[in-house]
């Protein structure tokens, strides 16, 4: 019989035969590839020094990790085993870094290169983005890749140099890495004009994004004319669906997603559900939600009339101003703020407290109002016109009765507002003051129209009617906020008849009105006719300062009926043709997808559950009054738009503890991350 050698039974060609075997792996940046050999009870972390033995190279491994291709999977846990993640012989890994380079677009259209983990969940690369560009509340942000256009050829894109900022932008989650935002060092600014008092400038002194003082990521110029036209093209709600298509799961990582080292992504604000906007600490947050807003009236992605495209160009026209001024960009030297006093004065503030504008009013009763409304209810082949009614307004309902000595008896009609859809269609040159309500009943949405007299009248019952649909009365202290802030966006439309604007005035403003409006508007209005009606909507917000301007541009930009919805076309469960599903910050909007008309509209108050059929891909979601819908995505992975309603749940239910501590377990199980 013949004997074994004491060492073990080898094979053919000289290997021992005990189970083990041999596993390529290859390393970034090295020409060769590494073979070791092991058993599948090695663990990862044991793997891992075997290769970094087997390359013999002195290098700092501490960034690298394997990835398996194949599986689309990082190997990340150390102390699981070969065989606990499925590695054979025949499997092909990557000992890779795990933080590499990605070429970002931000709100601002501004292009950056940022070093990124690309091992972490895109919701915590996205945090380390933000933290470093000294952006709060990251949770409000996501990465869209661009969509092809399928009707061009692909060709290289000729703005990727135009604004790229230098050097490279570190975020990540490294060691001694530290971004320009930290809880132990807020930054502040001039609630004036946005430059950085003493201490935050010299704070952000060495960081290369500061350009005069000024980080240039809250500074804004103007869109070139060239540029403008480009990038403009008419989008149907198909289109918007197809670019929605596009968000990246925020519970995987970017490699995970087939992102590459030096690709694309857009950052963009994806929950129009923002918290705590603060301008002492927002410069750079203000100024990016300011760019994201410009860009989308710009290119239309928000309909808006041409009264408010002329005061959204004033807007643009004044910040480009200031932003240009060397008397804003430059840091004045200012005495810090006492820490404490400063947290007294933001909690006054956000509590209103010895606030005037604001009547107490009888706590113990609900308010209502009492007017004579013109009410029209459009049907088809009808000429009939408004009727005005006496209109009580109280709790979430409008009661009509013919005139006000009827008030006490039966109503003509009561209309319940909860869950309704409102919409202005206000022009203040021909003094109309119209509110569109489209009412949901069993069969489908009813609309309504209200017209009022003047502004004061129409800003207290637009005002009733936004928090009637959200289920709100006149009680709720946020009803004169919003009475103000319609009132103050309708007198930045007005034009006042004794303005005259000169064409040496508008000659030595020295403006190109083409870059402050959609290039349709350039197009239909002529150069020195524009330039005047700019130059007349300027008059009204001329006295405000920088963040004051882009905040007013930014609150005008939230009162546009289409703000912050997402579209996406789906398939209801029981139909035969596609629908257009919006899903806005507090409601689920069903649509025609050629018209863009609601059919029917559902508010997250409520929405009992939702969930999803991963087998079949449907979304279900459950409401009050055993009401149900389903609907299987057609233009995008039905997880886009569980992760759009989660998230949405989780912006309304956050609280200010959360500002600092963000609960990224919640985010996850709300939006299905962890499924």
């Amino acid at each position: 019989m013949a004997k074994h050698r004491e060492d073990g039974i080898r094979t053919a060609d000289g290997h021992l035969a005990d189970g083990s075997w041999e596993l390529s792996v290859n390393i970034t940046d090295l020409e060769r590839p590494v073979t070791v050999r092991l058993k599948g009870d090695l663990h990862i972390g044991g793997l891992i020094l075997r290769i970094v033995q087997a390359a013999d190279e002195q290098r700092d491994w501490s960034d690298h990790a394997l990835w398996w291709e194949h599986r689309k999977l990082w190997l990340l846990k150390h102390p699981w085993t070969l065989d606990k993640y499925g590695v054979q012989a025949n499997a092909v890994l990557v000992f890779t870094p795990q933080h590499k380079l990605l070429r970002l677009q931000l709100p601002s259209s501004k292009r950056v290169r940022v070093t990124v983990s690309f091992s972490d969940p895109v919701f915590r690369a996205v945090a380390d983005i933000c933290r470093t560009c000294n952006i709060r509340h990251p949770e409000e942000l996501s990465l869209l890749r661009k969509p092809e256009d399928p009707t061009k050829k692909k060709k290289k894109d000729k703005e990727t140099t135009d604004d790229l900022l230098e050097p490279l932008i570190q975020a990540s989650g490294k060691a001694g890495t530290q971004g320009l935002y930290s809880k132990t060092m807020t930054p502040m600014y001039d609630t004036k004009d946005g430059t950085p008092l003493a201490s935050t400038a010299q704070w952000f002194g060495n960081d290369g994004l500061t350009d005069g003082g000024l980080s240039v990521l809250a500074t804004s110029e103007a869109a070139p004319a060239d540029v403008l036209a480009r990038r403009y093209r008419q989008e149907s709600l198909a289109d918007k669906a197809r670019i929605n298509g596009g968000w990246l799961d925020s519970s995987r990582s970017l490699m995970e997603q087939g992102v590459k080292e030096k690709d694309s992504l857009m950052l963009r604000y994806k929950y129009f559900c923002f918290f705590d906007i603060n301008p002492k600490y927002d410069a750079i947050r203000i100024n990016q939600l300011y760019e994201q807003a410009r860009w989308g009236i710009l290119l239309e992605k928000v309909d808006c009339t041409e009264e408010e495209m002329m005061m959204f160009a004033a807007l643009q026209y004044h910040i480009s101003k200031l932003s240009a001024s060397p008397e804003i960009r430059k840091v004045e030297s200012e005495p810090d703020v006492d820490a404490v006093d400063s947290a007294l004065s933001d909690l006054e503030v956000a509590l209103e407290v010895n606030n005037p504008s604001v009547p107490l009013g009888d706590l113990t009763s609900i308010p209502q109002l009492n007017d004579y409304i013109k009410v029209f209810k459009p049907k088809r082949l009808t000429l009939k016109g408004y009727k005005l009614y006496w209109c009580v307004f109280k709790d979430t309902c409008i009661t009509c009765y013919k005139n006000k000595e009827d008030s006490t008896g039966v109503p003509l009609q009561t209309m319940n507002l909860k869950g309704c859809e409102v919409a202005p269609d206000v022009n203040i040159s021909g003094q109309r003051f119209n509110i569109k309500l489209m009412i949901p009943v069993p069969e489908g949405m009813n609309e309504i129209w209200l017209r009022c007299d003047n502004e004061e009248q129409y800003g207290r019952w637009m005002a009733a009617c936004r928090l009637a649909s959200k289920g709100k009365t006149m009680a709720d202290s946020s009803y004169h906020g919003e009475v103000d802030s319609i009132l103050s966006f309708l007198r930045m439309k007005q034009i006042s008849p004794d303005v005259q604007i000169s064409s040496q005035s508008i000659s030595a403003a020295d403006m190109t009105p083409e870059c402050f409006v959609s290039p349709r508007y350039a197009k239909k209005i002529k150069t020195k006719q524009l330039a005047a009606r700019i130059m007349e909507a300027h008059q009204n917000v001329a006295n405000l300062a920088l963040v004051e301007a882009k905040m007013k541009f930014i609150q005008a930009w939230q009162s546009l009926p289409d703000f912050g919805i997402a579209h996406f076309v789906v398939r209801f469960r029981g139909s035969k043709k596609d629908d257009a599903l919006g899903i806005a910050y507090n409601r689920i909007i069903r649509q025609d997808v050629n018209t863009g008309e609601p059919i029917k509209t559902w508010r997250f108050n409520n929405m009992k559950q939702w969930n999803v059929n991963w087998e079949v891909k449907q979304v279900i979601i459950e409401f009050d009054e055993e009401v149900k819908i389903g609907f299987n995505c057609i233009s995008a992975d039905c997880k886009v738009v569980h992760e759009y309603i989660g998230g949405y749940i989780f912006m309304s239910t956050r609280s200010k503890e959360q500002d600092d501590n963000l609960d990224e377990e919640l985010f996850h199980k709300l939006t299905g991350g962890w499924e």
